[in-house]
């Protein structure tokens, strides 16, 4: 193979493995590096993730192989912490996360962030790991929540408006929204807009709300629609009454795991 093609594959790989990290990593890639303890380690590592259940002794054993073969191998440790994390052994978690963070943070940071964010409501612990992937990519893409519904500068804008800095959240939000490549997420403008109706701008509220609308609505955002309306003594009834049916219906935040942040329950509409 001529040394211009060599190289062309190489990276093509490299892009591989950097796009696809934590799902499916190309061990090739670390063959083409000339590190032939990194790619056995990962050879093993992708055989058990496919091979076994994450409850199942062999997983944890496997990984634990794979470790083994190199020590220095984030990969691994992240897919062990994984399992803890579902199991509810959270400081299992938190050891392998960190050490898989300590070893490659460019993968692991995201993860870690969102996790800290997701299931701990760790908020601080968020924005340091979110921030600290952007000074690894100042104006690049960081990429989403691990259950796809944010990009991680608007998880970072909850952060901060779950610690009570709603303007810079806001500032954040609306910095992110202006980016001509941002994909606006399922629930963007219904946070823009809860966090403006949290600091009394109810016009930009609405106008959040609205828009939000149009991209997905669902009764938690009905439902502030009706409160604002309440507010400036309008007929808020009807869509009150919206709100309710809409949530019957099952349109309302829905996460695997855990509860949304804003989320509104049935309880709360009806006793608006």
């Amino acid at each position: 193979m001529e040394k211009s093609t060599k190289y062309c594959l190489s990276f093509q790989l490299i892009l591989v493995a950097f796009f696809t990290y934590g799902q499916s990593l190309n061990c090739n890639v670390f063959r083409l590096e000339g590190d032939s303890i990194k790619y056995k380690a990962c050879e093993k590592t992708t055989e058990t993730v496919k091979l076994f259940y994450q409850f199942d002794q062999r997983f944890q054993d496997g990984l634990s192989e794979a470790i083994k073969i190199d020590p220095n191998f984030d990969y691994p440790y992240k897919e062990q912490s994984v399992a803890y994390l579902k199991s509810g052994d959270f400081i299992s978690w938190k050891k392998l996360i960190d050490k898989s963070v300590e070893l490659n943070p460019k993968a692991n940071l995201a993860y870690r962030g969102w996790c800290r964010y997701q299931f701990f409501r760790d908020y601080e612990g968020a924005i340091q790991d979110i921030e600290a992937l952007e000074k690894i990519y100042p104006t690049g893409y960081l990429g989403y929540s691990v259950n796809g519904d944010y990009e991680l500068r608007i998880a970072k804008a909850l952060c901060y408006s779950a610690t009570g800095q709603k303007e810079k959240a806001i500032s954040i939000i609306e910095n992110q929204l202006a980016k001509k490549d941002h994909n606006v997420g399922l629930y963007d403008y219904y946070q823009l807009g809860v966090t403006y109706f949290e600091t009394g701008k109810y016009d930009k509220a609405l106008e959040n709300f609205e828009k939000q609308s149009k991209v997905y609505d669902f009764a938690e955002n009905i439902y502030f629609k009706s409160k604002v309306s309440k507010i400036r003594n309008k007929d808020y009834l009807d869509l009150k009454s919206l709100a309710l049916k809409t949530y019957d219906d099952g349109k309302t935040m829905k996460d695997g795991y855990t509860h949304h942040f804003n989320k509104v329950y049935r309880k709360q509409i009806a006793e608006l």
